[in-house]
């Protein structure tokens, strides 16, 4: 485990460095001076997976190549003296972020906002927010608290969606056919957001947590964030990935396989060329 005192600075760092992020416009960024983007799945505290993300995206090599994350909490990866890992990852994230300010991102998924909001979220039987400030308290003892405040701090700030200059855009989920009338971008430039937002039945809430992938409702959200192709996350695929409809593809990072995507953002794309940028661990 990091030092809690050289862990807290470099989540102070990240924090600015992701309120600083060029074309942030409250929890939406337009990103900019950007040819490429890998993007990756829900990940849930998968460091080795992760890690080979990391390789291949290559950032050093590569100063126009972005790299997207998402849904990092709420693994199943457990300390023997209790509690779950996955702040590590989010702990490797912020470093991340620090060291590479103009071309790291994450997503918040429905794992964070239930954290961030404290709202109970389970997994057989099992309190996942719970696990997690467990698994905090095991990394860093006395200083756990401060560690926590510093997390809750992030969670405040990451955006809820990308969109890249080429129109694909980039959220965790959409909202369901239901919610949809009711979502606005306008909910994305809000910051701080409204408290109902975050809320079941919310804005932001809806957009992590909608499962609804038919095509109408794709169609009709992508008119909506003024966009033509759509990448997310959330819906577990046992090949790594899968593409509900031809507007949108789901990336799944967390097994095996895992699956990512590194496309250009300097010309169109069709959706049947978006899938062919699809790659296995």
């Amino acid at each position: 485990m990091p030092d809690p005192e050289r862990l807290l600075t470099t989540l102070r760092r990240a924090l600015l460095a992701f309120r600083d992020t060029a074309g942030r416009r409250g929890r939406f960024v337009e990103l900019q001076d950007v040819d490429e983007v890998v993007v990756a799945g829900d990940l849930h505290g998968n460091l080795e997976n992760f890690r080979q993300i990391l390789h291949r995206a290559d950032l050093q090599s590569h100063p126009r190549r972005h790299v997207l994350l998402q849904e990092v909490l709420h693994g199943p990866f457990l300390y023997p003296a209790g509690g779950e890992k996955s702040h590590q990852l989010l702990d490797l994230i912020a470093a991340l972020k620090c060291q590479f300010p103009r071309q790291v991102h994450f997503l918040m998924g429905n794992h964070e906002l239930s954290q961030h909001t404290r709202r109970r979220i389970c997994k057989d039987d099992c309190d996942l927010n719970a696990l997690f400030y467990q698994g905090v308290g095991t990394a860093y003892g006395a200083r756990a608290g401060d560690v926590f405040v510093a997390y809750e701090q992030l969670f405040g700030v990451f955006p809820f969606a990308l969109r890249t200059p080429n129109r694909v855009f980039l959220s965790h989920s959409l909202p369901a056919r239901p919610r949809l009338p009711d979502f606005h971008l306008e909910a994305l430039y809000r910051d701080p957001p409204w408290d109902g937002d975050l809320l079941p039945g919310g804005a932001l809430h809806s957009l992590v947590w909608g499962r609804d992938t038919a095509a109408e409702n794709v169609e009709a959200f992508l008119q909506v964030v003024d966009a033509d192709l759509l990448i997310t996350g959330h819906v577990p695929c046992d090949n790594g990935w899968d593409a509900p409809n031809d507007r949108q593809i789901i990336l799944d990072s967390l097994g095996s396989p895992a699956c990512y995507c590194l496309f250009p953002t300097d010309r169109p794309l069709t959706h049947a060329e978006l899938v062919e940028t699809i790659k296995t661990l």
